[in-house]
């Protein structure tokens, strides 16, 4: 994984000073509210509704066990003793004390860890998919693409004041698993006939108060002009998108308002004053890029190992669960990924402890050379685990209570925070997910339902990405009481596609029973092998609203 250079360290090092200094000022009064909040948000720090959050960026998924080690301590010291991870596959402290910040911020610099741009109105952390260099679908490694949006977009001087947030995401295989079409910017790497490398760039995307799809603004991109033709691209954005209501200021609106072949042709003017500029891409800069994430040193797994760990998936049906959920291919044979699914009832999804964190990071030193990836789900990933291990990992995970074989599944819930943290939320969203995942814990009934994805956000902002939920819930305040509206048929993949509301809201005790009886329409008019989203797609809304609302 990418590992900082001077410049990096000392850049970071110079802002944690920086900071501490504005902090000070602010603490002693001599820095206004209103002067603060634009230093505070650039360095990932909110004023919540019962203390400070602040965002720690986690580049593109990526940790190594000594940083989730550093984290769980942090977390012991400054918070509460746990962290919340983001669908932004950042981390979150819900509970740091304002004046705590500056020394955070001075521990994170240790192990080579910032907050810088997790907030404000500037380019985001760059996401990915969380099997980056190691799927057995990937066309191309997206992760040192990322690394070079991150170099370009970190303290960019032209877009620090952006009119609003603005997040990339980009995917390098046949399957999208980086919601690429859900975002400012989308990038998909791809390879032509001549096998040339090539970038498939989508803008307009997004969810919050008006959803909509990415469209495409160049197919076919040749790898060099990636970051001359994102510059055009923002730019555009930049100069064009509106300031005035922060409602209507996000990329999506300007590219509708324009329309996709007039955005296009704005971008492309732009472009030409930039390309085969300085910032144009060398094969010596991608490959400088690409040094930083080596191969591990595998050890080769012979075919009997692997014989046997199928043995093993036979004879033990709780092991076979898990691997069945939880593991994924590996581009090498011999050699998995697994799934750490942070989705038990006494959490809220995607919190971890700071002893989960220890743990994980053991784990990661013991079977996955040192790496953990963070999900888009609020999981976590170890990388390269080999076959003739996976069980010893198994029964780990089993008596540290992490084993559970659910990833994938309907109790495998994104959600955000909500009400009981966010200052913005309408309604809590962690009590819904716990009541949901009691309701619905057999796990043959969660497996006989298949791959379902169930997403819950506490208000229009969607931080839970309830709009492509297969089935989505979104709280809402109507007359200062808490009520949850249900949409069906969202998705972030790659036929993506935005959930349709079933119809009025409910109180937050019926949601179970309406799930249920969602559920209950998709296992009577399932044929064959069709998921719940093939079976809503293929018979539309009406017969769920028909017997939800009956």
């Amino acid at each position: 994984m990418y590992r900082y250079d001077t410049y990096d360290q000392t850049l970071v090092d110079e802002r944690v000073t920086q900071f501490r200094d504005q902090m000070e000022r602010y603490l002693a009064g001599r820095l206004g509210e209103d002067e603060f909040r634009p230093l505070r948000l650039q360095n990932g720090l909110y004023i919540q509704k019962h203390a400070p959050m602040l965002r720690i960026a986690i580049p593109y998924g990526m940790l190594s066990s000594r940083q989730l080690r550093a984290l769980g301590a942090i977390t012991r010291r400054y918070d509460r003793g746990y962290g919340h991870f983001s669908t932004r596959q950042n981390l979150q402290l819900n509970w740091p004390k304002l004046e705590d910040v500056p020394d955070i911020l001075a521990e994170l610099a240790q192990v080579q860890m910032h907050a810088i741009q997790t907030s404000g109105n500037c380019i985001r952390n760059t996401t990915s998919d969380q099997f980056a260099g190691i799927a057995s679908d990937e066309i191309e490694d997206p992760r040192p693409w990322c690394e070079l949006i991150r170099q370009w977009s970190t303290l960019h001087p032209e877009f620090a004041y952006l009119p609003r947030k603005f997040k990339i995401a980009v995917t390098g295989a046949d399957a999208d698993r980086a919601a690429i079409q859900v975002h400012d910017i989308g990038l998909r790497l791809w390879r032509n006939e001549r096998n040339e490398l090539r970038v498939k760039v989508l803008a307009g995307g997004g969810m919050g108060r008006t959803p909509m799809i990415g469209d495409v603004v160049r197919e076919d991109l040749p790898w060099q002009h990636l970051l001359t033709y994102l510059e055009a691209c923002v730019r555009v954005y930049n100069q064009f998108g509106r300031r005035d209501n922060k409602f209507k200021a996000r990329i999506k609106i300007l590219v509708k308002a324009l329309g996709i072949e007039e955005y296009r042709r704005r971008v492309e003017e732009e472009w030409a004053h930039l390309k085969d500029g300085p910032q144009t891409l060398t094969e010596e800069a991608v490959e400088a890029a690409r040094s930083h994430f080596p191969e591990p040193d595998r050890r080769p797994v012979d075919e009997q190992a692997i014989i046997e760990h199928e043995r093993l998936r036979q004879e033990n049906r709780n092991f076979a669960r898990f691997v069945t959920n939880n593991v994924t291919d590996h581009r090498v044979p011999g050699y998995k990924a697994v799934t750490l699914s942070l989705k038990r009832r006494e959490h809220a999804p995607g919190n971890v402890t700071a002893d989960q964190m220890d743990a994980i990071a053991d784990l990661a030193d013991t079977y996955s050379f040192g790496e953990v990836r963070v999900t888009h789900e609020q999981n976590v990933v170890l990388s390269d685990v080999p076959v003739d291990q996976l069980e010893a990992l198994w029964q780990e995970l089993e008596t540290l209570g992490m084993a559970n074989p659910t990833v994938g599944t309907l109790n495998d819930i994104i959600c955000c925070p909500g009400g009981d943290y966010c200052s913005l939320a309408n309604a809590v969203a962690i009590p819904v997910a716990q009541a949901i995942q009691e309701r619905f814990e057999d796990l043959d009934f969660l497996y006989d339902l298949g791959p379902l994805d169930l997403n819950i956000s506490g208000c229009m902002n969607a931080c839970g990405h309830h709009h492509v939920g297969h089935i989505g819930i979104l709280g809402v305040d109507k007359k200062g009481e808490e009520y949850y509206q249900v949409s069906l048929g969202g998705n972030a993949t790659d036929d993506a596609s935005l959930g349709k509301i079933l119809g009025p809201s409910f109180y937050r005790e019926d949601v179970p029973e309406v799930i249920d009886k969602v559920l209950q329409v998709y296992v009577e008019q399932r044929q064959d092998e069709e998921i719940f989203l093939d079976t809503y797609r293929r018979i539309g809304i009406k017969p769920f609203k028909e017997r939800v609302y009956a």
